[in-house]
């Protein structure tokens, strides 16, 4: 599921992104701007999910092991899976419907290489301070919750990591959660200074460069 997520939402950004990188005119509709960001929306805060999801069955592997068959059983996995598509929809449609039925008519000229928030709200020419509110209130709270959800499962596991006798165990075990705690320090690291703190609407030229690493050197 990570690996397909990764593979779709690059998907959405790069070849536009490429095109427009050999072309001389860098044009997209309203509608594939609207799609683009939908999509994107959607599979980017999915795989935020899915992350939380996956630390919690190191979690349950780990400092749970005889219980593990039982409380990840394939249904119970396969809800989860859904779960995070579901969260993922939800918070696309209300961040689609929020920043798409917005005036846009000071500038057409989107100050990024793929449709987002922060450089459509700079060319609509109405008051954005509410969807500004409330794209760092829902982001934080998507951000900031799942964060310390990864945080405190992976305290569980270090408690468990320090109390085993085995070098070998300690290997298997910091083996198996390295490259995802890797992957969660940079995606969230990158989504927190692009969205979750004030001002991020402000600061394009940074975020451009940030968002590169979530939306091409992470899925890599």
């Amino acid at each position: 599921n990570l690996s397909f997520l990764d593979l779709c939402y690059a998907s959405v950004i790069a070849p536009k992104a490429l095109v427009d990188f050999f072309s001389s005119t860098k044009i997209i509709t309203f509608t594939n701007c609207a799609t683009q960001f939908f999509f994107f929306s959607l599979l980017a805060t999915t795989e935020t999910f899915l992350l939380v999801t996956m630390a919690y069955d190191r979690f349950m592997a780990i400092c749970s092991p005889l219980h593990y068959p039982v409380t990840m059983c394939p249904s119970a996995c396969t809800r989860l899976v859904l779960g995070t598509y579901c969260g993922g929809c939800l918070n696309s449609i209300v961040q689609t419907s929020l920043t798409f039925s917005l005036p846009f008519c000071s500038s057409h000229h989107i100050n990024h290489f793929f449709c987002d928030v922060p450089p459509l709200l700079q060319i609509a020419c109405t008051n954005t301070a509410l969807n500004e509110l409330l794209l760092f209130g829902l982001c934080g709270l998507i951000i900031v919750g799942t964060t310390l959800i990864v945080l405190v499962s992976y305290g569980y596991i270090t408690v468990t990591i320090l109390r085993m006798r085995s070098g070998t165990g300690r290997h298997k075990v910091f083996s198996t959660c390295g490259s995802h705690m890797t992957v969660v320090s940079l995606f969230y690291g990158t989504l927190f200074v692009m969205y979750a703190q004030p001002g991020a609407v402000r600061s394009m030229e940074q975020g451009k460069v940030v968002s590169i690493f979530y939306t091409l050197v992470i899925p890599m």
